[in-house]
């Protein structure tokens, strides 16, 4: 089985703060994953701040905030363990995000290394 990241980009800051009912959902989600033991890490958040993040650049340049290049921004990932990465895809198009406050999961295999 391989490993695969699903991570959380939103459009808007706002969207950062759940209302606790929208956190029961994906907390419920999660607890789906987990049922199956294909969760292999809950994952983290980011704080949405500019202040809590800097990039390194070339150069030993250092600007303000992570990928401030593009709109939307990284709120978090998980951890889950899939055959293919079409089955993690079905897996991230179960996340109430959708329905909540739209954003988008990005789907990435974990490069195991021994």
């Amino acid at each position: 089985m391989k490993e695969f990241a699903l991570i959380f980009r939103l459009k808007d800051i706002s969207d950062f703060r759940p209302s606790p009912e929208q956190m029961q959902e994906r907390m419920n989600w999660l607890a789906g994953i987990a049922s199956q033991n294909k969760l292999t890490d809950k994952g983290n958040t980011f704080l949405p701040n500019v202040g809590s993040a800097k990039t390194v650049k070339p150069n030993n340049v250092v600007t303000d905030g992570a990928c401030t290049e593009i709109k939307e921004f990284i709120s978090g990932y998980v951890l889950i363990k899939a055959d293919t990465i079409d089955e993690a895809v079905e897996i991230a198009k179960g996340n109430p995000i959708f329905d909540q406050v739209g954003g988008n999961i990005e789907v990435r295999e974990v490069l195991k290394r021994d």
